[in-house]
This record gives C-alpha cells, sequence and structure tokens, in this order.
C-alpha cells in the first residue's frame, strides 16, 4: 500500500499529513479524513490505510500544523483513562486555538491539494472525520458544497450550539450527504432532533444513529474507549455511503 508523509501550503503555513492510496492503477476518488482531537498518530495512519485498500486516495492533515509537527504533545501508545486528564489538559488549549476561520482556510488548502494530485480521481471528494474532526467535516462540506460529495462522522464533538455559526446552523446550500454516528453520551435526545430539522430543513440527505454501549470516542484502537463492534459498524457505515456516493459518480 503506497503512502506518502506530505506537507499541504495553507494560508498559515505548511500542514504535515499522510496520504495513504491503491497499488496500481488510478486515479482513485478521493476521502479527507479528519482526526480526532488526539492528534495525528499511528492509529489514523492505520485507519486510512485501511481505507485505501478498498480503493481510495485517503490525506489525513495534522490539523494542529500551526503548532507544530505531529506529534504535537507527547502521546502514550495507549490512552487509558488515567492518562486522559494529563493528555487532554495538553491538548484543550491548541483545539480552542482552531477557529471556525482555520477550519475554512485549512479546508480550502486541502481540498485544493486533493485536486492537484494525479492519484486523485478528478471531482467532488468525501469528508470523514472523528471526535472534533466530524465537525470540522461538516464544516468542509458547508463551505465547499461543490467539492464535497459525502460526509461521515463519528462520535462527533457539538454539532448543536448556540454560536451563530454552529454547524447545524451552516446546511442550507451543502449537496453532501451525511452520516453522523454517535455515542449515547455524544448527544441528547433535544439537539439530535434539532440537528435532523435543520438536515430536513435544508434539504440534505441524512441518518443519524447513536451506537448502542459506546462512549465518546468508540473508534480510536489507542485509547480505553475503543469498541470493536463500533468500530466495525462505523467501516460498515462509511463504506456504503462512500461505494453510494463517490463510487458511483
Amino acid at each position: 500500500m503506497p503512502t506518502k508523509t506530505l506537507r499541504i501550503p495553507t494560508p498559515d503555513g505548511q500542514a504535515d499529513a499522510f496520504a495513504a492510496f491503491p497499488d496500481g492503477d488510478g486515479p482513485h476518488p478521493a476521502v479527507l479524513m479528519y482526526m480526532d482531537a488526539i492528534g495525528l498518530r499511528p492509529v489514523l495512519r492505520d485507519m486510512a490505510a485501511t481505507l485505501a485498500a478498498h480503493g481510495y486516495y485517503v490525506l489525513v492533515p495534522n490539523l494542529f500544523y500551526r503548532h507544530g509537527p505531529a506529534p504535537v504533545v507527547e502521546l502514550p501508545d495507549h490512552i487509558g483513562v488515567a492518562d486522559r486528564q494529563t493528555v487532554f489538559g495538553k491538548l484543550m488549549p491548541i483545539v480552542a486555538a482552531h477557529t471556525t476561520d482555520h477550519a475554512r482556510t485549512d479546508a480550502e488548502a486541502y481540498l485544493g491539494f486533493l485536486a492537484d494530485q494525479p492519484e486523485v480521481r478528478p471531482g467532488p471528494v468525501a469528508a470523514t472525520g472523528y471526535c472534533m474532526g466530524a465537525v470540522l467535516a461538516l464544516r468542509a462540506a458547508a463551505a465547499c458544497p461543490d467539492r464535497v460529495a459525502a460526509v461521515a462522522g463519528f462520535h462527533p464533538g457539538p454539532v448543536v450550539t448556540d454560536e451563530a455559526d454552529s454547524p447545524h446552523r451552516l446546511l442550507s446550500g451543502m449537496r453532501a450527504r451525511v452520516h453522523l454516528g454517535f455515542s449515547p453520551n455524544d448527544i441528547t435526545a433535544e439537539p439530535l432532533g434539532e440537528l435532523n430539522r435543520a438536515f430536513d430543513a435544508a434539504g440534505v440527505g441524512y441518518t443519524t444513529e447513536i451506537y448502542p454501549d459506546t462512549v465518546h470516542g468508540f473508534t480510536m484502537a489507542d485509547t480505553a474507549a475503543f469498541d470493536p463492534a463500533a468500530f466495525q459498524r462505523h467501516w460498515d457505515r462509511l463504506l456504503s455511503l462512500l461505494d453510494h456516493t463517490l463510487v458511483a459518480r
């Protein structure tokens, strides 16, 4: 499986990134994979390689590049419950510094980079993300509706807030088909209903789903939150979405 370590020009510098793609004939449909708040690390490289094996060019940028190359903070090989306070104590100021303006300009840079790659098939791409990355995948699809055909987000960060730029307020004009998979502690019934109504009002094709008996972070095999059954369900939902959007084009 070919892989590359890359540097992507952005208005604020250069984002280090990882790409995986199939060996052999191309070009291939592309997926922009947004990392979770813990950052770009081996588990995400493994997930990108798994997705690439299904026929996709997968780009995983370091969203925290403004603070240095990945890993921006030192991480244990496995993040257990006892590690969370220390790890997130270091990460949360970095997460908070990633503004919605950063999200927009970065998305434009990442999508522009993909469009220039010879291994990437021309046309719209998919955006998938985890934790904060799920929110950023939605923002990318809202900011660049003609360039993002599908969004898959898993254990998302807040997607319904009181802010004027809450993700659920940005759906008008979005053309992507969306799947969001939540753990029970990611969202409650009232904001989930508000989110679904916003999708309906915008005419967006979507599914939202609570993955039972999981906690936030259930796809991440290097954390205590990992749930193997939910991880497989995530692959089932993601691959089905991609098959019905990118492959069919």
